[in-house]
């Protein structure tokens, strides 16, 4: 692959993935084929006719599939585990009784959400989602009526993709932040502007939408309701506790990273390192399903073989979802490899649109055309920054250039983004129902995201 330059255009290029696209599409939702199956046929042979060597074809699907695995696969895993003893020990339902109690049945869903903000401002969209869809369940299950699971679920994932994309120390933005050099202060402040406005609309308003509308019954994802849940749950405080964990340690993890990127800390003292180790997102929760195998794991006694096999029972429910997600993540590797994403990247990059609007189309055709956020947004910041960098921009523009860019990053996720499939399956939604539901989420939350913050700019070059 070193050696290998694609000869092939814009436009041939961006056809075989449009045609690679509508075969998932055609093959999933109208021949019902198995969607593992599926992504792996399609990848090898979108490979096959944009060009890909034949010897390098393997290499090319095995390492889109084993890096998405890579940051996948423990997350779900270990959320699963999380998720499977605070259900099993009546933790979920007592938290979730709680929750509707104190804020009602109609404003459940808004307390979800809100609670998702707080816990996503230091913690990864993937790591976040996995530990809060347990209450997201047993609150779904607690509220009276058969009410679909959108009705809760879409403004819980969409708090933690909002607050993913557009607020530092996460990396999208912090990295676009470097890119333009741009002020980091800044960046968080303009983010926290619109990030409440921003998941209202798209997350909170768009999930009552389509909670009324479309009916998706709650997954037993973490276990079906247990006819004997125990008599003396935890206490609401002690599972606040447990997610409060993760978000302590991961908020060590980004938190210090931001320090140390503007000299604050040494990345090279041992402290640093080692509160980061323990704050990635795989050894937090790690840490947490610990604490938890402790502190619920033997309220009903459980003890050696017993409460491994209730572990052991989180896991089988979820290995279809980490497999599908790490071939959502081959298809993906398989397009960035063909080329497309450069070839649409330099094909916009001239157009001479402003900046500002140029670096957000830019992230939107990256986004489209290979899946991944974290590729389009460095690949449009990497292209727009000569422009930023050398243009009569102040500080306040430039953090808005950095958000709009980060807000194309996101644009209507789809079965090219290992996302797509992870929100879909812990969510128990059909590919279909997927594409109406969160694929929609994501255009409205970048569309709007770019507008939000176009305001903010406009009002920066008033000033």
């Amino acid at each position: 692959m070193d050696n290998w330059t694609q000869t092939l255009g814009t436009g041939p290029l961006l056809a075989i993935a449009v045609g690679a696209v509508a075969l998932i599409l055609l093959l999933i939702i109208r021949f019902k084929v198995h969607a593992f199956i599926t992504l792996v046929v399609v990848s090898a042979l979108t490979a096959i006719v944009a060009g890909v060597p034949m010897a390098a074809i393997s290499e090319t699907l095995m390492d889109g599939f084993g890096s998405t695995l890579a940051s996948v696969a423990i997350l779900v895993a270990l959320g699963a585990m999380l998720g499977r003893l605070v259900e099993h020990s009546g933790g979920a339902k007592a938290l979730a009784d709680r929750m509707v109690t104190t804020f009602g049945e109609s404003r459940a869903p808004l307390a979800l959400g809100i609670a998702s903000l707080i816990l996503g401002f230091p913690m990864f969209f993937d790591a976040g989602l996995v530990m809060m869809l347990p209450i997201v369940f047993a609150v779904a299950r607690r509220v009276s009526g058969n009410r679909s699971v959108l009705l809760f679920g879409i403004p819980t994932a969409a708090a933690f993709s909002v607050m993913h994309v557009f607020l530092p120390p996460h990396p999208g933005p912090v990295s676009a932040t470097e890119f333009y050099e741009a002020n980091l202060g800044l960046v968080l402040l303009v983010g926290l502007i619109i990030a409440y406005p921003l998941w209202y609309l798209a997350g909170a308003v768009w999930g009552r939408l389509v909670g009324e509308r479309i009916m998706v019954p709650v997954p037993s994802l973490f276990g079906d309701v247990d006819d004997d849940q125990p008599h003396n749950p935890p206490r609401v405080a002690t599972v606040i506790g447990l997610l409060l964990l993760p978000m302590f340690l991961i908020f060590l993890n980004t938190g210090l990273s931001s320090l140390a990127s503007v000299g604050v800390v040494s990345d090279e003292d041992l402290w640093v390192q080692t509160l980061t180790f323990l704050g990635t997102s795989a050894m937090a929760l790690l840490i947490t399903v610990i604490v938890a195998t402790v502190v619920l794991g033997h309220r009903r006694g459980e003890q050696g073989s017993a409460l491994e096999k209730l572990l052991d029972s989180a896991l089988g429910p979820v290995c279809s979802v980490i497999l599908i997600t790490g071939a959502g993540g081959m298809f993906g590797g398989v397009l960035r490899a063909s080329g497309i994403g450069d070839a649409l990247a330099d094909s916009l990059s001239g157009i001479g649109l402003p900046v500002i609007v140029a670096a957000y189309l830019i992230a939107v055709a990256l986004r489209l055309a290979q899946g991944s956020a974290t590729v389009a947004l460095v690949t449009a910041a990497g292209l727009a920054a000569p422009a930023v960098l050398t243009g009569d921009f102040n500080a306040l523009q430039v953090a808005c250039i950095v958000l709009a860019t980060a807000a194309g990053s996101v644009f209507a996720g789809h079965v090219n983004d290992s996302g797509f499939w992870l929100v879909g399956r812990l969510m128990g939604m059909d590919v279909k129902t997927t594409l109406k539901t969160w694929t929609v989420q994501q255009a409205l939350q970048s569309v709007l995201g770019f507008l939000l913050v176009g305001i903010v700019y406009l009002a920066a070059s008033a000033v």
